[in-house]
């Protein structure tokens, strides 16, 4: 606990604060082999049985290089990166004052450059309080997009693994009648919301992706949802992930693999790639997702929309338990900023065993601090398409919205990663201890994980502490600090193979250069924010892929980086955002016939609220 400035008495559980001097090393080049196919299937149980190889496997991913690792002899271990932020500045206001306020800070009201916006909370809310439509009409043609048990089955479905149609209708109803009687619950009342199966919600079965099912619906749904329920929020089913969350690529050979909605040859990242897809394409404006290694921030990135990775355990899941592990959080998906703000102060309602204060919408300033950090050798690491776009997104903050830039350094970034991976991969297998029912790809995963003796483990919670001291020091040195970097660094995840869908892919070092930026924040347990930058050139063509750039903030700082957010929204508009192809239509304005659809007059001429 530092008590070298007033940190120890606004946060508790605060690292110390302590800078280290660690030059940079290049991470040495690992290969790791493909699995795919037959190879795959035979593969993965000559692993799970033949202990020598899940070994040599352990060591060819990395996992070996914290051992002997001078830097953090005499540190001390630290097993959970959480630190609650014991007061925040900000001001009392009604939802709809935060709503209002921020369409215009998000650079929608009568800006020309959101032609081809996808739709949020403002058109929703405006378009059922003008009359125009109600709930039910938007779930009646929502749910033959997403039901699976329809024939013939869209291909949007593929997104959702369940939708319990009773409990969605009953909810659509009771909104309507809301909105008729003049009661409407607020902003969020009617919006229809989808929620990666990962957590629990009453009613709906819990799979985690797989063949196994955790629960049978008899459960109490879990806070965040809750919230979200009680503010008339409609839970339209819950969405597919990679099985058990083990994968950044949402390729699932059970309940089917989302493609990206912007070019069918890619994946939608994962684990959360059911709500990437579901909000990329338009079928909801909010999706839930979870994310130990990104898997919130990578399928915002593939799929072009906003994603919110919070402080570790600011988000609850009370009273369930359904996140295990020191890397896992809960955080909002969205198409657009002010949807994701909503959704995020909404979900992050304290529950009544949490430490963390309520959220407030903080007091806008235009003096607040405007900080970015650039650890440049390890930005630099991205392909040359990701750094133009993120490069271009940077000089509009410091040229059009007055951010300073400074450089920074982060000590054993590449050291940090596979403690990281090595951590969450220990946990699953706490998690898992049989891994017998799950696909080949995720078994080599838990088999080679089994192998981590306590020793590796302990080594990599040395690192943690070591990387929560150096951003502590970060921060005390740069105040208001967000560390920016790209979300991934390559143009989306090309699928190598359509067999891949059918027999699954265990893709090592893909993996491993997806999550190169990512891990940090769930590591050390700091908020992180995705937004799209624009559009690359996708291999082999098919349509252009999203790319996104993330910023990291100081433990407790989600009101800081949803300020960034903002002006990156300003930024991606400024660019010119692009629908996807398979976008959907759900209000049905092209189907009304208005001549102002997708432009700044949006849903009914009711952009400027």
């Amino acid at each position: 606990m530092a008590n070298e400035d007033s940190s120890s008495s606004r946060f508790w559980n605060y690292p110390e604060l302590r800078a280290y001097d660690i030059p940079y090393k290049a991470p040495p080049a690992i290969s790791n082999p493909v699995f795919r196919g037959l190879p795959l299937k035979v593969g993965s149980s000559i692993v799970a049985s033949v202990g020598p190889i899940a070994t040599f496997l352990y060591g060819n991913a990395g996992f070996a290089c914290l051992r002997g690792l001078k830097e953090v002899e005499g540190i001390d271990c630290r097993f959970d990166p959480t630190v609650i932020p014991i007061k925040r500045e900000g001001v009392s206001g009604s939802l709809e004052h935060t709503f209002e306020a921020n369409l215009r800070v998000g650079g929608k009201e009568g800006d020309s450059a959101v032609d081809t916006r996808l739709y949020g909370v403002t058109e929703y809310h405006e378009v059922y309080k003008s009359g125009r439509l109600t709930p039910m009409d938007v779930v009646n043609k929502l749910l033959p997009l997403i039901r699976r048990d329809v024939t013939p089955r869209s291909e949007h479905a593929t997104s959702f693994i369940s939708t319990q149609v009773e409990l969605v209708l009953a909810a659509a109803e009771a909104s309507t009648q809301r909105y008729a009687a003049g009661k409407s619950l607020g902003i969020l009342d009617g919006i229809p919301i989808g929620v990666k199966d990962e957590v629990n919600v009453k009613g709906y079965s819990r799979c985690l992706g797989t063949t196994k099912t955790f629960n049978n619906g008899d459960v109490e749904t879990s806070w965040c949802v809750k919230k979200w329920e009680e503010s008339g929020a409609i839970i339209v089913g819950k969405t597919n992930m990679h099985e058990i969350g083990m994968d950044t690529t949402n390729l699932n050979v059970i309940w089917g693999t989302p493609l990206n909605p912007y070019n069918k040859g890619y994946f939608t990242g994962g684990s959360s790639g059911g709500s990437g897809y579901a909000v990329g394409a338009g079928l909801v404006p909010i999706a839930l997702g979870l994310d130990g290694g990104g898997s919130i921030r990578i399928p915002s990135s593939y799929c072009g929309i906003f994603g919110l990775k919070t402080s570790h355990n600011r988000v609850s899941a009370f009273p369930t338990t359904c996140l295990t592990g020191t890397n896992t959080v809960i955080g909002p998906m969205a198409a657009d900023m002010a949807s994701l703000e909503i959704a995020y102060r909404v979900m992050a309602t304290p529950d009544p065993t949490s430490l963390f204060p309520s959220p407030k919408r903080p007091a806008r300033s235009t003096d607040r601090p405007r900080v970015i950090g650039i650890y440049k050798q390890w930005f630099d690491r991205a392909d040359e398409p990701v750094k133009t776009l993120c490069n271009k997104a940077i000089s509009y903050m410091q040229n059009q919205l007055g951010y300073e830039v400074v450089d920074i350094t982060i000590p054993l970034i590449h050291q940090g990663q596979p403690a990281h991976a090595l951590t969450i991969l220990s946990e699953a297998v706490n998690g898992h201890p049989d891994p017998s029912f799950l696909t080949p790809a995720t078994r080599v995963l838990i088999s080679v994980g089994s192998k981590c003796p306590t020793s590796d483990f302990l080594q990599a919670q040395r690192v943690r502490n070591l990387l929560m001291q150096h951003l502590a020091s970060l921060y005390k040195r740069y105040p208001g600090l967000l560390i920016v970097t790209p979300s991934t660094p390559t143009v989306g995840w090309k699928i190598k193979s359509p067999t891949d869908l059918i027999g699954g892919c265990s893709d090592g070092d893909m993996s491993i250069r997806s999550m190169e930026y990512v891990w940090l924040a769930n590591f050390t347990g700091c908020p992180c924010m995705q937004v799209p930058v624009g559009y690359a050139e996708a291999e082999g063509g098919g349509g252009d892929v999203p790319v996104g750039m993330m910023a990291m903030g100081e433990w407790g700082s989600e009101d800081e980086l949803i300020e960034w957010g903002y002006d990156g929204e300003r930024c991606l508009n400024e660019i010119g955002r692009v629908r996807p192809p398979v976008w959907v239509d759900v209000l049905g304005v092209e189907e009304m016939g208005n001549s102002k659809t997708g432009n700044g007059a949006g849903v009914g001429g009711l952009a400027a609220v």
